[in-house]
């Protein structure tokens, strides 16, 4: 009998790093991440399943023992958890709620921008307004950067997680590095 093969979820970028006196950008830790959909209303019972509660304000984001759920609209969260291997049982738990619950780990992939011009660097794709006063930290908000989708976490003042799929991965890196040298860093 032949052996099955099992393929093995690595990041894109694992190990890459890009620094300098202003700016750092690296590839974020490996994570599970769960796209949700609910009704609203129902937010509040998928509590006791996430282990947090579920933002319900516009940009919000809770975290809680290594797990953080982003609001992305009325219906949908992002919920990305540090520990790669908790989407199996996450999963079974929300969808026994009646909402959607989809592992997409294997799409999703988060590269870290951090540092003093890192509102410039990321404002070189994308058209949001970073400014703290307009994006404080832990906000997030889904936009666009040069051609892509992507989700921008604000961690603190000067880090960000950009959360982009697998596939444009490599475009988001290289238009980090180039706006990096493009701002005069």
């Amino acid at each position: 009998m032949a052996e099955i093969a099992k393929a093995e979820l690595r990041a894109p970028h694992g190990g890459r790093r890009f620094a300098n006196s202003t700016i750092t950008i690296e590839a974020a830790l490996p994570a599970c991440r769960i796209a949700l959909r609910a009704e609203p209303k129902a937010a509040s019972k998928l509590t006791k399943s996430l282990g947090l509660k579920l933002p319900v304000k516009p940009a919000g984001v809770t975290t809680k023992n290594g797990r953080s759920a982003l609001w992305l609209g009325p219906d949908e969260w992002l919920i990305i958890d540090n520990d790669p291997a908790a989407a199996t049982g996450l999963v079974e738990d929300l969808t026994a709620q009646k909402c959607s619950a989809v592992d997409v780990s294997h799409r999703n992939t988060a590269i870290l921008v951090s540092g003093p011009a890192v509102e410039g660097v990321l404002n070189a794709g994308s058209p949001r307004d970073l400014s703290l006063k307009t994006f404080p930290a832990g906000t997030c908000s889904r936009t666009i950067f040069g051609k892509i989708e992507i989700i921008l976490w604000r961690l603190d003042e000067t880090t960000f997680r950009v959360e982009v799929w697998r596939s444009f991965s490599e475009y988001l890196w290289d238009y980090l590095l180039d706006a990096a040298k493009d701002t005069g860093i």
